[in-house]
């Protein structure tokens, strides 16, 4: 029987190496609670002095997505070093253990490059301010709300719920819909027959008066207007709409630009069009303005008596 087992030696195991553990553990915590306190506001501290020119949810954005990634680098490594630490209490060799893994660990890379990959990218997406916890992404093919940012992977969230795990080396490119200021592009399509130049002055007139609303003012960076006449459709005319907005608010205001500039063009007699075709039977239609052939009249033939 191991001799730490008998009542006497579980004293005296617990005398030298028990303190010990306990000490390790107790600094592990501290650690892991000094991490946790202190370096949300470090971050925010240095990231504050770094964008001063940036709104304050753009500098919170970019804080708890790098606070998040510390703390959790952070804890694997703190319990990292405290097993390492504890291990010789018990008697484990870490000599022969950390030269096992060092072999292990040489097999497994060749095998692990994908990993590697995801941890490199990782690093690059959190340096390079590629996107943050809370924008709006789409990456991978996959858009959604950024719900957490980590070394290996990025999860999103989509419109309909779903969560979504993508491991950072499978992203290639990476569409931010929400950095600094998100944009209202819409295309409003009137008819063929409709006065186009006081079409844009009522369009104008609505984002206007929406823009100097107290609800909607503040949602706005500039106020929309037509751009310009987009494209001669099949069924209408489309004039495109910008205007700069508040991250994230360019989709509420789009839908109320639409639901506003829907009841002024009833109020004007504005005529927003659908999809006209129009069907033939039988002969071909006459070109309207081309001369048509006058019918031929009939002649009489009146036989000679013979």
């Amino acid at each position: 029987m191991i001799k730490w087992l008998n009542a006497h030696g579980v004293v005296d195991w617990l005398d030298t190496h028990g303190i010990r553990i306990l000490v390790i553990t107790i600094i592990a915590v501290a650690l892991y609670l000094l991490l946790r306190r202190f370096v949300s506001p470090l971050v925010k501290r240095t990231i504050t002095q770094r964008m001063k020119r940036y709104p304050e949810e753009e500098i919170k954005k970019r804080v708890d997505t790098l606070s998040s990634a510390i703390v959790n680098t952070g804890t694997v490594v703190i319990a990292i070093f405290a097993i390492i630490t504890i291990l010789p209490e018990f008697g484990v060799n870490i000599a022969a253990l950390l030269a096992a893994l060092g072999i292990v660990g040489i097999a497994v890379g060749f095998g692990a490059q994908s990993l590697i990959r995801d941890l490199l990218a990782g690093i690059f997406i959190l340096l390079e301010d590629q996107y943050r916890v809370g924008d709006v992404v789409k990456i991978a093919g996959i858009a959604g709300l950024v719900e957490q940012i980590g070394l290996r992977r990025t999860i999103l969230r989509d419109l309909d719920g779903i969560v979504h795990s993508i491991p950072n080396g499978e992203i290639r490119v990476a569409s931010n819909f929400t950095k600094l200021y998100s944009r209202v592009n819409l295309n409003i399509s009137v008819a063929y027959g409709e006065d186009l130049d006081r079409v844009i002055k009522v369009i104008n007139r609505v984002c206007k008066e929406m823009a100097e609303e107290p609800k909607w003012s503040a949602e706005f960076v500039s106020t929309p207007k037509v751009l310009r006449v987009d494209k001669l459709g099949d069924s209408g005319i489309d004039i495109k709409i910008l205007g700069d907005t508040k991250p994230m608010r360019q989709w509420d205001i789009m839908g109320e630009l639409r639901l506003r500039i829907k009841r002024t063009f009833d109020k004007e007699g504005i005529e927003i069009p659908w999809p006209h075709t129009k069907v033939y039977f039988g002969n071909t239609p006459p070109i309207i303005g081309e001369a048509q052939p006058m019918p031929e009249e009939p002649t009489n033939t009146k036989a000679e008596p013979s």
